[in-house]
């Protein structure tokens, strides 16, 4: 049995961004201290996604963006990375009681008869923990590689870049950006931006580089806030990443990209944007982004081997044409 709720398409105000999936709220614009960044209107951010643009990489047809990246190679270097046999899920159990950032929970009905049930989720949003697949964003009526809305955006799913795409699962080297611990904080305060210059000092501090293919987490330690203060909006405010990262990205080939929010830092700091950074990665890039990851548990384990890097684990239930996924994403160690 199947069941998918697909929730239609809305355009972000002033950019030609549409989300293919569930409807969701949009943050007002940034602080002022973020005016020296680029991007910072809707003009410069149509200038970086040009440059970032993968479009064309691997071919007028490709279906896998920047999961090309992920070789034979890469996953034998990925598979050398286990020593400990250590498995860590980064999902957070599905949230079932409504909240300010869990506007639709996850339902788990019990059938008659045999033991049985059936689950309904609109799992796209701050609550629960998924893949995005590429058909999910598109910028100025194009999805990633260029496709045409019209061309795949249909009542039955997505024609092209949809989530069965990633049929046989992603299995890479994974590393953990825990941007708290480098700060030597528990967590994030929501609307906190990480750029450039805090993805390479982890990267001193953890002894790791981010290389091709890999698939990087950031934490902001959002879940470690939530059950401290309580759920937020986090809609409308949520510390990740800045959307001047891009270059970065792309020149590192970071092949999948999550974090335990949504990755872009909530207001945008990008005038007239409120996911800038999923514009530049998912169409921009093709770079599959897992949202709402729980990184607590990975980021002790990490902690206590001294090892910020990993085995990871991504496989999606292969539904035909679908945006996205809940998924349980494993690291390995």
């Amino acid at each position: 049995m199947r069941s998918r709720l697909l929730i239609g398409a809305f355009v972000l105000a002033g950019l030609g961004v549409t989300l293919v999936g569930q409807r969701g709220a949009v943050a007002p614009a940034g602080p002022p201290q973020a005016a020296s960044r680029s991007p910072r209107n809707a003009a410069e951010l149509d200038e970086l996604f040009k440059q970032v643009s993968n479009w064309g990489r691997w071919g007028k047809d490709d279906q896998l963006g920047a999961a090309n990246l992920v070789t034979d190679a890469k996953r034998r270097q990925a598979a050398a990375l286990v020593k400990n046999g250590i498995s860590v899920s980064l999902a957070h159990n599905a949230l079932t009681e409504k909240a300010v950032d869990n506007p639709s929970p996850f339902e788990q009905t019990m059938l008659p008869g045999f033991f049985m049930d059936s689950y309904r989720v609109s799992y796209h949003g701050y609550a629960h923990s998924h893949i995005d697949a590429l058909c999910h964003i598109l910028y100025k009526d194009q999805t990633y590689n260029g496709y045409a809305r019209a061309e795949v955006n249909t009542e039955q799913g997505c024609t092209k870049l949809g989530i069965d795409n990633l049929k046989n699962g992603v299995v890479t080297r994974g590393i953990l950006i825990d941007i708290p611990r480098l700060r030597n904080l528990p967590y994030l305060e929501p609307g906190t931006p990480v750029y450039v210059e805090d993805l390479e000092a982890w990267e001193r501090f953890a002894g790791v580089k981010v290389s091709p293919g890999d698939a990087i987490f950031l934490r902001t330690g959002r879940w470690a806030r939530r059950d401290t203060m309580g759920p937020w909006n986090i809609a409308q405010s949520a510390a990740g990443v800045h959307a001047s990262v891009a270059p970065w990205i792309k020149a590192r080939g970071v092949a999948v990209a999550g974090s335990d929010a949504a990755l872009d830092v909530t207001p945008s700091l990008v005038e007239g944007s409120n996911l800038a950074v999923h514009t530049l990665f998912i169409t921009a890039m093709g770079i599959h982004l897992l949202d709402n990851q729980d990184l607590e548990a990975v980021s002790a384990t990490a902690a206590k081997l001294k090892r910020w890097e990993f085995m990871v684990t991504i496989a999606p239930v292969p539904v035909t044409g679908g945006t996205g996924f809940p998924v349980n994403t494993l690291a390995t160690f």
